[in-house]
């Protein structure tokens, strides 16, 4: 019996690796050709395998796209959960300054896919769910400074603009300037 679920383990393990590789594969082409590069095709060109395999673990372009922007959503989704689940000596504002300087360096190719996806979103509805994930945390973060609904909304805002600045822009990020303009948004609520 434990020899039988080591297999079906084994095999779930080797499924889980398969799709993480798909998904990074795609998010591959995503950050070489775009969004509109991304076939089943090309992802599997990518990654290695047959056009077959990416079929079998995801059965339609949707899903493929779903999956890696979530991935991407994910792991922006934890830093921020981070941010509003640590103690109350850490900055929230200075931590999302942080992490959105980061699409200057280390994240640029992260963020420039995350971008890339959660616009293709504007055209395909399966796909905003997840697109709105961003927008939902920094919301989220947004309320732990301020209760007007109208600066929660201009904090998003001028959040993904410094986000899309910054991967237009050529130059380092600044997070104490980035820090300063988000600051400077909730400073603005009641007026």
């Amino acid at each position: 019996m434990a020899v039988e679920q080591d297999a079906v383990d084994g095999r779930k393990l080797r499924g889980q690796r398969r799709r993480a590789q798909i998904i990074e594969a795609t998010l591959a082409v995503v950050r070489r050709d775009g969004a509109t590069g991304v076939t089943h095709r090309s992802v599997a060109r990518e990654a290695g395998i047959t056009t077959s395999l990416t079929l079998y673990y995801f059965a339609t372009l949707d899903d493929l796209l779903v999956a890696a922007l979530t991935s991407v959503a994910d792991a922006y989704t934890h830093r921020i959960r981070e941010l509003l689940d640590t103690d109350t000596d850490t900055d929230p504002l200075d931590g999302l300054a942080r992490l959105i300087a980061e699409s200057a360096g280390l994240g640029r190719e992260r963020a420039l896919a995350e971008r890339e996806l959660s616009t293709l979103a504007a055209r395909r509805p399966a796909l905003r769910p997840v697109a709105r994930r961003w927008r939902d945390n920094v919301a989220e973060l947004a309320r732990t400074q301020t209760d007007d609904p109208d600066a929660v909304e201009a904090f998003v805002a001028v959040s993904d603009g410094l986000c899309t600045a910054i991967l237009l822009g050529d130059r380092e990020a600044d997070p104490e300037h980035i820090r300063a303009v988000l600051a400077r948004t909730l400073l603005g609520a009641g007026r």
